[in-house]
């Protein structure tokens, strides 16, 4: 595995979607499947968006000029994420599965609960901006993990799952190994303290898992096609060990890998297959023809 990361400017691809195509369980025969990764496009277009606004404030904050451009890079590529996965919503509405009841959920969760506050400028606010750059590192820790896992899951292919719902999920996985330092590069640039990394991960890796056994939860219960649909712990466990999730036992050993003091991102991942699929990706060649 190659961990090299050549200097490259980060760069949003403006890439589209059409979902005329795809069922509703786009990994055949497997709603569970299908369900458990829809999860992100609940959560992503809320999270990036917020994503988008923190590091924004954060920007006269950072001293080193290339550390500059890669989070204007990283800022680019994540409102991309957030309008790509966001265009899948009204697919899942014309399937019969209105995620408006969840989704609201989330962006409360990001607006309200990790939103602006209102607090004395000085030290209060620098606190409250700290907090929420640390957070975004913890949480890319896993978008790196899960990005690194799709472009490896080999096992959906073998399963028939849908090219253009692989596509979008790769292309994602993959930028999000392209810019998997970046997080935490600014976390430690502007603060890099070692309890607050722990304290951050706790919160995001509570959150994320609370979130996502919710939103599976809610997908199961409400899909149309599904008598008495449900998600549970032992149908994650037994499509980890399959290939089609992420195994728990990858996940647990994350942990501390992010909480090791020598943690670095571009120890988990391969930027050059990153950017190999990159320039393969369906959606991303032709954005690139378009800009061309």
């Amino acid at each position: 595995m190659s961990n090299t990361q050549a200097r490259v400017p980060l760069k949003a691809r403006k890439v589209s979607f059409s979902w005329d195509g795809t069922p509703l369980h786009w990994v055949p025969e497997d709603p569970f499947t299908t369900h458990t990764i829809n999860v992100l496009h609940l959560l992503l277009p809320a999270g990036e968006r917020w994503f988008v606004h923190v590091y924004k404030q954060v920007l006269p904050y950072i001293r080193d000029e290339r550390l500059r451009e890669d989070v204007i890079g990283f800022i680019g590529q994540e409102a991309m994420h957030s309008q790509a996965h966001d265009e899948v919503l009204p697919h899942l509405r014309e399937q019969g599965l209105d995620p408006t009841p969840y989704t609201a959920q989330v962006d409360w969760f990001f607006e309200k609960l990790l939103g602006d506050r209102t607090l004395p400028p000085g030290r209060p606010r620098r606190w409250w901006l700290m907090e929420r750059v640390a957070l975004i590192a913890a949480i890319e820790h896993y978008t790196a993990f899960l990005g690194n896992w799709v472009l490896n899951a080999e096992e959906l292919d073998r399963r028939g799952a849908d090219p253009t719902m692989l596509d979008l999920l790769r292309w994602h996985g993959a930028e999000e190994v392209e810019h998997r330092s970046v997080a935490f590069e600014l976390f430690l640039h502007v603060d890099g303290s070692y309890r607050r990394r722990v304290r951050t991960w706790a919160t995001a890796f509570s959150a994320l898992v609370f979130l996502w056994q919710r939103g599976a939860r809610f997908f199961m219960e409400n899909d149309p096609t599904l008598i008495d649909g449900k998600a549970t712990f032992k149908d994650f466990y037994v499509r980890g060990r399959r290939g089609l999730l992420p195994s728990t036992g990858d996940m647990l050993r994350s942990i501390p890998r992010y909480l090791s003091r020598d943690y670095h991102p571009s120890q988990v991942g391969d930027t050059e297959q990153a950017v190999a699929y990159l320039a393969s990706s369906p959606a991303a060649t032709a954005a690139e023809k378009r800009a061309a």
